[in-house]
């Protein structure tokens, strides 16, 4: 089982190159950083684990950028997106932004995405929230095109182009794991019909028996005619909920192939101590 580490990735926390160089250097498998955009200051929208919305949602930057750095000053670390909100993104320009990231990586990117929460971000990104899922599924079919080839069209209900020439390529082939950050059964299928993996998040799922959960996703490929060893299957876990190392071992032999774990937002004289702990159990359920 791997081991990544996510970012809230804002000014005050550990940065991302020193942040990526310190992975590495503790055998951890890879990066993740996730986005808000922005954080409508109406708040209408409920944080959907309860409570007040914590500050640094509203502090993220860009994750782009901020993987880019990481990826600049390692030579093995993954880089991924810990969710990417394709649906509030110009399709075009991700397409050419996660190939650029892709080819300066050396072909490290893990491509996370999500539906996302916030319906007041949505909509100001001109995203009808009730039509999120749709738009999500044309976006990520027109981005596959784009990075597959020579010359692309896509011709869905809210996403449209004709005849594009989108280069360079990814070094990936036939491009970057998109990894679906779902949790639901609706998610599964999401899954099953469009993503190389699935990286739910374990306090949100509503049937805690992640074993069964992967058997019944790895059924549904099956019926789907595609191949269930290809999944990559991936664990988050809570920062309020760090596991324990009797606790990492019940994921591994679940079938989680990476657990995600979340940084302190702190400093690194927090985030080092942390990753420190981490490193002495990763050989032990690698």
């Amino acid at each position: 089982m791997d081991f990544g580490v996510f970012s809230y990735n804002t000014d005050y926390v550990m940065q991302p190159a020193p942040l990526a160089r310190a992975l590495e250097e503790r055998n951890f498998e890879s990066l993740w950083i996730g986005e808000h955009t922005h954080i409508p200051a109406s708040r209408k929208t409920p944080y959907p684990l309860g409570g007040e919305l914590p500050r640094v949602y509203v502090d993220m930057m860009d994750p782009f950028v901020a993987l880019g750095a990481a990826a600049a000053v390692t030579e093995k670390l993954k880089i991924g997106t810990g969710v990417c909100l394709v649906m509030q993104r110009d399709v075009i320009t991700l397409a050419k932004e996660v190939a650029t990231l892709d080819i300066l990586s050396g072909g490290r990117v893990l491509f996370g995405i999500g539906g996302g929460w916030n319906q007041e971000e949505m909509e100001n990104h001109g995203i009808p929230f009730e039509h999120r899922f749709r738009i999500l599924r044309e976006k990520v079919e027109a981005l596959k095109t784009l990075w597959m080839d020579d010359e692309s069209t896509y011709n869905g209900r809210h996403v449209s182009f004709d005849r594009v020439w989108l280069y360079p390529k990814p070094i990936q082939k036939p491009h970057p794991p998109i990894l679906g950050g779902f949790f639901s059964d609706a998610g599964r299928k999401r899954v099953v019909r469009y993503c190389d993996g699935w990286m739910p998040n374990f306090a949100a799922m509503a049937d805690p028996d992640i074993a069964k959960a992967f058997a019944g996703l790895r059924q549904q490929m099956e019926e789907a005619g595609r191949d269930p060893e290809s999944l990559d299957l991936g664990m988050w876990a809570l920062p309020d909920e760090m596991p324990d190392e009797a606790k990492l071992q019940y994921f591994k032999e679940a079938g989680v192939q990476r657990v995600i774990l979340f940084a302190p937002i702190a400093g690194s004289e927090k985030v080092l101590p942390f990753l420190d702990h981490y490193a002495e159990i990763i050989p032990k359920l690698a």
